[in-house]
């Protein structure tokens, strides 16, 4: 069992604590799992804690070595869904203790935060990064119940109940790089895998540079294609994922937070293309809020599907991230 170090134990516990914490932590795959990954690595948590999340390869890789109970997906909004994990975060609180429970969300925090905050763990909710203007619902729906601590990435909507915590993103600068020979560009193309939005207007943006060739590799998710050139998959392992980005000159997303951060984490400099709401390609659209801050930041190109150009492309082969020292860390948009 961990120490309990006080009642109201925080996030700015774990990362000044000195003795280690137990944690339950819980995120939805995707940007919000990889988020709280890189920001559990400096925090002082106990070999025993124990994650919460979607069965996915990403989640498989991330948290290999580390005890993890896969629970059934929630899909944005999903109340019922939400309700189905809460039953089972239940069972497991009473016969089991934590320090502190964690989320960066989506939906899944609605059925750990609240259920732990009831047994008397003190619950901490980190908005995603993505949130640039506000919170979530699922942050509008913690901060109503006044059952957990609140934290944003971003300092232009802080203040009341909801701390400033620093960012996931502003740890990445631009710089340049030559790109190793004069053939077609090699591109890798990730659309993500959120259920169950396609995202055709992506392809058709990337189609009409007249880029895409026979070495260009497709993720699709729940895009299905008959008409690309090249390697067209549903989906990759999480190493392969890591192999393409790194072999590619250009890797082109949708805005998803967890694939920007893993590629920044590898020094790719992604194009970068928004989801939107009014194609039914997401929920809402916060991937256009995520694609203002990237571009903000210069560590990706940022296009909406309709306005892609191929000169965008060519630009991102011609870059690289690197860490950027966090005595340098830049103001994010509005500040």
């Amino acid at each position: 069992m961990g120490f309990r170090l006080q009642e109201k134990l925080s996030i700015n516990d774990l990362r000044q604590s000195s003795t280690p914490v137990k944690a339950l932590l819980a995120a939805s795959t995707g940007g919000h799992l990889a988020q709280l990954v890189r920001f559990e690595r400096s925090w002082n948590t106990t070999g025993d804690s124990l994650w919460v999340t979607f069965d996915t390869p990403q989640s498989r890789s991330l948290l290999e070595g580390r005890r993890v109970i896969f629970v059934p997906y929630v899909k944005p909004r999903d109340i019922a869904g939400a309700c189905r994990v809460a039953r089972g975060m239940s069972r497991l609180l009473r016969r089991e203790r934590f320090d502190i429970a964690v989320s960066t969300g989506a939906a899944l925090a609605m059925g750990v935060l609240p259920v732990a905050a009831a047994r008397g763990v003190p619950a901490s909710y980190l908005e995603s990064v993505s949130r640039v203007e506000g919170p979530s619902l699922t942050g509008r729906l913690l901060s109503a119940s006044h059952l957990t601590e609140l934290n944003t990435q971003h300092r232009t909507w802080s203040g009341g109940r909801w701390k400033q915590h620093p960012s996931v993103l502003a740890q990445f600068a631009p710089a340049p790089r030559t790109r190793s020979g004069d053939g077609p560009l090699k591109i890798f193309v990730t659309l993500g895998t959120i259920k169950p939005y396609r995202f055709d207007a992506m392809i058709d943006a990337m189609l009409r540079t007249g880029l895409a060739n026979s070495s260009t590799v497709w993720q699709l998710g729940e895009t299905s294609r008959s008409d690309l050139p090249g390697r067209a998959v549903p989906e990759v392992s999480a190493d392969e994922f890591r192999s393409l980005a790194l072999g590619a000159d250009v890797v082109v997303t949708h805005a998803g937070v967890g694939t920007i951060l893993n590629l920044l984490e590898w020094g790719v400099h992604p194009v970068v293309v928004p989801r939107r709401r009014i194609r039914n390609e997401h929920v809402d659209d916060h991937q256009l809020q995520i694609g203002h801050l990237v571009q903000s930041l210069g560590v990706a190109q940022v296009a909406e599907a309709p306005e892609l150009q191929a000169d965008q492309l060519l630009a991102a082969a011609e870059l690289t991230n690197v860490e950027r020292p966090s005595t340098t860390a830049p103001k994010l948009v509005g500040e």
